[in-house]
């Protein structure tokens, strides 16, 4: 049996220790010289389950994928320099989506810094702006001919507690608080010394939980104010599948003063929700609106993904709206009058037993315009010809069930807010910065660690911003792409004030002739393509026949027509 080594670095034998301690166990190292301490403790770890990713962006990605789907934070190990400058979109989305991550980059010592020495940037704090917790620990080596030194030796046993301590903070601030945390960590050389036992057993801080309770008379309140109003209006941005008892959601479906609206990324179905909001927003008239403006607004969940409904409660608002988050609340309608600071099903599991049932037509009226719409919705993408609508209809409907589906951003999640999906799906976006960066390396991460089978839906210009995403060992065999390629941003074709020009071309919609075949080659997965509704649905057989490799189905749409699709169809709801 292989021994198990050590770095020789008694710091980096404490982070890995402390790591270990805490049920940190995923860890995504990129490779370089200066995190070799590092690198060498955790791989020579068997607790540890460590993914070697070249590309820093990638890495933080696939990391966040993995901390998205286990709910738990992983570890990220980079070298100085530039390379931890490459985790910054990931770190703002874990900072925005509350996904903990641990940011551990091996760093210069203090006095090598700003002297001309290679891959050396100033590291401390470099992500004050999107980080919980900073924690810029002391080198603990230094130069041979000082060891012997009293003073020196007091210096070594203070940086080491020093060391000690803001590495328990910044992993109990991941874990109490789920979010990013940075760890800097200077090391001198030499990097690659190993030690067959350990030199130092750090104190392991116990993590501690506060639970936050509302008081007496903020609870009779809030009763008062939701059993005396006719509309109660409950909106869902992002959540996780399962972590609302079902009781409680047909429960609320029981109250017909009740409304519940629901984003695709909720993760949340009933036959008595609106799951496509922008469906009934679109068409609605000023009374119509009025007839729609809610006294209560209760709203949990991530981020919000619907333009249409932030527009419409920031013009009509609530009397009062109250967000369930254990951690923070955003004032995105403008009319935020309080934060509960609770976990939402604890909350409702008290709450909503002792609500009264108010009987009104506020929920009836609006299911019965929702029918309305859901039959304008079917008759409209049954006669459109091929594009980007049509081609998203067509995939939705062939996914199988209990598929975990990973979407990218901008127009991927959009379009899906417009179908009313399989509720056996689990649906994840990287919705905390809605940004196009990192969708493919992100499904990966959560691929490898989730039970379910894989679909990453995905657009052209976030699949090849994050091609690189592809370039590592761990694609499930089961692992699905499903490429919308329409040759540019067709997004931006939507936008008021658009001409077709080409600088409109070039630098907004970034026209390109791209495709994902020769990628695929390289990267050795299974490559189909449709520029056809036969054909398409076709290639959706076979993708999902095969799980022997990882499959991508590239589905060529026209350029310019997709936008005027999409707004006739909006018309089509008048």
């Amino acid at each position: 049996m292989k021994k198990r080594l050590y770095s020789k670095i008694p710091l980096s034998q404490t982070i890995v220790a402390l790591c270990e301690a805490k049920g940190i166990h995923h860890v995504v190292i990129s490779p370089g010289s200066r995190n070799a301490p590092l690198t060498i403790g955790f791989t020579e770890n068997p607790e540890m389950q460590c993914y070697s990713i070249v590309d820093e962006r990638c890495a933080a990605f696939f990391a966040l994928g993995i901390a998205q789907q286990i709910r738990k934070p992983v570890a990220l190990v980079c070298t100085s320099g530039s390379a931890l400058l490459n985790y910054y979109p990931a770190i703002s989305e874990a900072f925005y989506s509350d996904i903990p991550l641990v940011i551990l980059s091996a760093d210069r010592p203090v006095e090598r810094i700003d002297i001309g020495d290679g891959q050396t940037i100033r590291q401390k704090n470099v992500f004050d702006n999107h980080i919980l917790y900073s924690a810029n620990l002391y080198s603990e080596i230094v130069p041979e001919t000082a060891i012997e030194d009293i003073k020196v030796k007091q210096k070594q046993h203070e940086a080491q507690k020093h060391n000690e301590r803001e590495i328990n903070l910044a992993l109990n601030v991941a874990i109490q608080e789920n979010g990013p945390v940075h760890i800097n960590v200077p090391f001198y050389e030499p990097l690659y010394d190993t030690l067959e036992k350990p030199t130092v057993f750090p104190k392991n801080i116990p993590v501690e939980f506060t639970e936050h309770r509302i008081s007496k008379t903020l609870y009779a309140n809030m009763l008062d104010e939701w059993n005396g109003a006719n509309r109660k209006l409950i909106l869902i941005g992002v959540n996780y599948p399962n972590v609302i008892d079902q009781k409680w959601i047909d429960l609320l479906a029981k109250d017909p003063s009740v409304l519940v609206l629901t984003e695709t990324t909720s993760n949340i179905h009933h036959d008595s929700h609106i799951n496509c909001i922008d469906q009934l927003i679109t068409s609605l008239d000023e009374n119509d609106f009025m007839k729609l403006q809610p006294d209560v607004l209760l709203t949990f969940g991530g981020m919000v993904v619907s333009k249409r409904i932030k527009a419409f409660l920031r013009k009509y608002q609530p009397k009062v709206h109250w967000h369930l988050d254990e951690k923070k609340a955003y004032d995105t309608y403008f009319c935020l009058t309080e934060h509960i600071k609770m976990n939402p099903n604890k909350f409702l599991l008290d709450f909503l037993p002792k609500t009264t049932v108010t009987v009104n037509d506020y929920k009836s009226y609006w299911i019965s315009v929702r029918e309305r719409r859901r039959v304008k919705h079917k008759e409209f993408v049954q006669k459109v010809y091929f594009t980007d609508l049509k081609a998203f209809e067509v995939i939705f409907d062939a996914i199988p069930d209990h598929q975990m589906i990973q979407l990218s951003n901008s127009s991927t999640v959009r379009y899906a807010q417009l179908f009313s999906l399989n509720p056996s799906l689990k649906v994840f976006c990287n919705r905390g910065t809605s940004g196009i960066d990192g969708s493919t390396s992100t499904a990966i991460g959560a691929a490898v660690v989730s039970n379910a089978p894989t679909t990453l839906l995905t657009g052209d210009l976030s699949f090849f911003y994050d091609s690189n995403g592809l370039w590592n060992n761990y694609m499930p065999s089961n692992f699905k792409i499903i490429l919308i390629n329409n040759g540019g941003g067709g997004i931006f074709r939507i936008l008021p004030g658009k001409s077709e020009s080409d600088n409109f071309s070039t630098y907004f919609e970034t026209k390109h002739d791209l495709t994902a075949e020769q990628l695929c080659t390289m990267f050795q997965i299974d490559y189909h393509k449709a520029d056809e509704l036969d054909t398409l649905l076709e290639k959706l057989q076979e993708l999902y026949k095969n799980n022997e490799s990882p499959q991508l189905l590239e589905v060529f749409t026209p350029r310019k027509v997709n936008d005027s699709v999409l707004i006739d169809y909006f018309k089509h709801f008048i």
